[in-house]
């Protein structure tokens, strides 16, 4: 197994795990802030999406798990930070469970708690129109940046979801998130962790994380970004960019 992109080559090692409609290409502006002789990492794809669309599968975060810890077997890692955005910040949780040896430490950034986001009514019925209609994909971004940024980048983040995963696998994963809950397994995790969050995501804020995230990780910290929303990697990713380093570098393997 090969990641989607790999970034670096630093005695810091990193797994980056995408957001339901994320992409590598997602990180790409991000990861150019970081010292490439710090830290090296690589961006994985889920079953079903990007360079593994055609990788047939459950579509669920254990089987996930397996695989991330198969790409770290791959780049010849026996140990790694996970790097979590929105969906994938639930995703890692189940890495660190399955392997948390192998885990040293937790970034997410506006990241889905071990709760889940409890998705139900109309948002639910949202998001499930969402994996085949590309107006309503872009609705999300739009809602979930604040309603601040240009309908043409907004359009261009739905459209690249679109066709960069399997409709059947984007249905797979919403239920992963939206409505699976395994928060109390996730309390016995004791691996450092912070949370990273954007200024105008209207969810995954610094209100919701202290009800979810400092709650399931009481030792974990939440750190603000300004001026970005739930994509903040991609709207801010400088301030980003600059954070990451500054966790995976003062974070003792």
């Amino acid at each position: 197994m090969s990641p989607a992109l790999r970034y670096g080559n630093g005695p810091r090692k990193a797994i980056v795990m995408n957001g339901w409609l994320g992409c590598a290409a997602s990180w790409q502006s991000m990861l150019e802030v970081i010292d490439p002789r710090a830290c090296e990492i690589a961006v994985f794809d889920y079953r079903g999406y990007g360079t593994r669309r055609e990788i047939l599968g459950a579509y669920n975060f254990e089987e996930a798990a397996q695989d991330v810890l198969a790409l770290g077997d791959q780049m010849g890692w026996d140990h790694f930070a996970l790097i979590g955005h929105s969906m994938g910040g639930m995703a890692m949780q189940r890495v660190a469970l399955k392997a948390p040896e192998r885990v040293d430490s937790l970034l997410g950034l506006a990241p889905v708690s071990a709760a889940g986001s409890s998705l139900s009514g109309d948002r639910l019925k949202l998001f499930v129109q969402a994996v085949t209609d590309e107006r309503a994909r872009q609705t999300i971004v739009d809602l979930s940046t604040g309603k601040r940024l240009s309908p043409t980048w907004c359009a261009a983040v739905a459209s690249a979801a679109g066709n960069a995963h399997l409709p059947q696998a984007m249905h797979a994963y919403l239920l992963q998130w939206g409505q699976a809950d395994f928060a109390e397994q996730a309390r016995s995790l004791a691996i450092p962790t912070r949370v990273i969050v954007g200024q105008y995501d209207p969810s995954i804020n610094t209100v919701s994380v202290e009800a979810n995230w400092l709650v399931h990780h009481p030792h974990a910290s939440v750190e603000g970004v300004l001026g970005a929303g739930h994509y903040l990697m991609q709207e801010a990713p400088v301030a980003v960019g600059s954070a990451v380093e500054r966790w995976l570098t003062e974070v003792k393997p």
